[in-house]
C-alpha cells in the first residue's frame, strides 16, 4: 500500500491511474470499473485524468479483499457502503477483522502476557 508520510492529508488526490493501479495490484481497467459502478470516486485534473487519493487506495483495497477473501458481488460492495455511511458504523473492519481473525489473534496474545496465577 502507499506509505503515509506525517502530516499528508489522505484526502488529497495524488496517485494517477496508473499509480493506483499499481498500488493496489490491479489492472487500470478494474479501477475504471469500480468508478462505473459507483465504489470509488477519484477527483479529476481540468483535464479529465483521473487522480486517486490515499483513502480511494485504501477503499480499493477493502473491495479487493470483500472480493477475493469474502466472495462479495460489487453489488453487495456498493450496499455495505452505503449501510455503513448511513449507520456510521465501521461495517467493513469488523468484517475484515471477523475474516482475518485479528480479534482471536489479540485475545490470544493478551492471554499469552497475562500471568495466570
Amino acid at each position: 500500500m502507499a506509505i503515509r508520510r506525517p502530516g499528508q492529508d489522505p484526502s488529497r488526490p495524488v496517485y494517477v491511474i496508473s499509480v493506483a493501479a499499481s498500488l493496489v495490484s490491479v489492472h487500470p481497467r478494474t479501477l475504471r470499473i469500480y468508478e462505473d459502478e459507483g465504489l470509488v470516486c477519484p477527483a479529476r485534473t481540468p483535464t479529465n485524468i483521473r487522480l486517486y487519493s490515499e483513502n480511494d487506495i485504501r477503499r480499493v483495497l477493502w473491495i479487493r479483499h470483500l472480493t477475493q477473501e469474502r466472495g462479495v458481488n460489487l453489488a453487495g460492495i456498493r450496499l455495505l457502503f452505503e449501510l455503513e455511511e448511513r449507520l456510521g458504523t465501521r461495517i467493513l473492519e469488523a468484517l475484515f477483522d471477523e475474516g482475518t481473525g485479528a480479534d482471536d489473534e489479540a485475545d490470544g496474545a493478551e492471554r499469552r502476557s497475562s500471568p495466570t496465577f
